[in-house]
């Protein structure tokens, strides 16, 4: 993708209408560029998302900042105020720091096959390959050495990252955004044993992509079995993901990295999934269910909430301490079980209920 170009300068009131938070202060300050409250200087406009930084407001130098209602007392600094002041900093980080405006062309060392349709207002990088009856919509930008198979779509304002790899006919949504190193429809996990042997089953479905999609470098997305794998409009995935085939991934759901999905598992809409989370096939994930960081999901979740599974850090030693007793949890449940029955025996005056072991 083109590098940034330098920023733009809007006056606060100007960012304010465009974003729909409010000023207070002196609207008529400019600012340039997004900065954090700690290196924020003249020209930049800085915000408060994270509470343990509000100390920070007192010293900052940036020209202005984004804070909620809370927190306007705590700065004289002219100001952005808005109840969630950390959307308001993406938009207006996105209005300061536009991408690049795509130019169109297809590069001497790229390789489009004639069958292919490839948008004029497209921007085809060096060492890219267009394959057979593959279409490029409008605007797109592929870059260094990104492989777009036969019959694989990409629909209009696309960017696809230099060395993603979009294998045959899969669809890639408008306004999608694929990273370095991704790739997208390879074939999914597929083997049916016999005696011992592996006999791979040939994945004939495919990936399809919506619309406003992120996904992160390197993470991979396997076609589908038979019918296709999907991930619908406004998932952002980060990086170094695997989605096995046949998976559904809801609109809107947000994935962090390295969690692993195991084939034909459906994530419902509006979810939130931590860090290296694994979540096994075959499940159904209600809509707005969040899945804390490395936590193991072996069954179907019917209900939406939060959920644990990762025990949290401790010293070495204590933590081997409590494996250990862990371990032995059946054991304890067990004698607690026999322990109840004889509690009840003793009660009722009926010895035979139940002795201890």
């Amino acid at each position: 993708m083109a590098p940034r170009p330098e920023p733009h300068a809007f006056s606060l009131a100007e960012l304010a209408e465009r974003t729909g938070a409010a000023v207070e202060g002196d609207g008529a300050v400019v600012v340039a560029r997004v900065a954090t409250l700690g290196h924020g200087g003249p020209g930049d406009i800085a915000f408060l998302a994270n509470p343990r930084y509000r100390a920070q407001l007192a010293t900052t130098r940036a020209s202005a900042v984004i804070v909620a209602p809370d927190a306007v007392a705590a700065t004289s600094l002219p100001k952005l105020v808005s109840k969630n002041p950390y959307a308001v900093y993406a938009r207006v980080a996105s209005i300061l720091h536009p991408p690049a405006a795509v130019v169109p062309g297809v590069h001497r060392t790229a390789f489009v096959d004639a069958s292919a349709r490839v948008a004029a207002s497209a921007s085809i990088g060096p060492f890219a390959v267009v394959g057979a009856r593959a279409i490029v919509g409008e605007r797109c930008v592929l870059g260094a050495h990104v492989v777009v198979g036969d019959d694989a779509t990409i629909g209009d304002d696309g960017v696809v990252e230099a060395h993603v790899t979009l294998y045959p006919r899969c669809v890639v949504g408008p306004r999608s955004l694929i990273h370095s190193g991704a790739v997208i429809g390879a074939d999914g996990f597929g083997l049916a044993d016999e005696n011992g042997r592996w006999h791979k089953i040939p994945q004939i479905g495919r990936v399809v992509i919506g619309a406003d999609v992120e996904i992160g470098a390197n993470t991979t997305i396997d076609r589908g079995a038979i019918d296709d794998t999907v991930v619908e409009d406004g998932v952002k995935l980060d990086n170094q993901i695997q989605i096995g085939h046949n998976c559904v991934i809801g609109a809107h759901t947000a994935v962090a990295g390295c969690v692993g999905i195991a084939g034909s598992t459906h994530i419902g809409r509006g979810c939130r999934i931590g860090g290296a989370a694994m979540i096994s096939g075959h499940l159904e994930i209600a809509d707005g269910t969040v899945i804390s960081a490395a936590t193991q999901v072996y069954d179907s979740i019917g209900e939406r909430g939060t959920y644990t599974s990762a025990f949290p850090a401790l010293p070495h030693r204590e933590w081997k301490h409590v494996a250990s007793q862990t371990r032995r949890l059946r054991e304890l449940a067990d004698r607690v079980k026999m322990l109840e029955h004889a509690l009840e025996a003793a009660r009722t005056g009926d010895g035979a209920k139940g002795r201890l072991p």
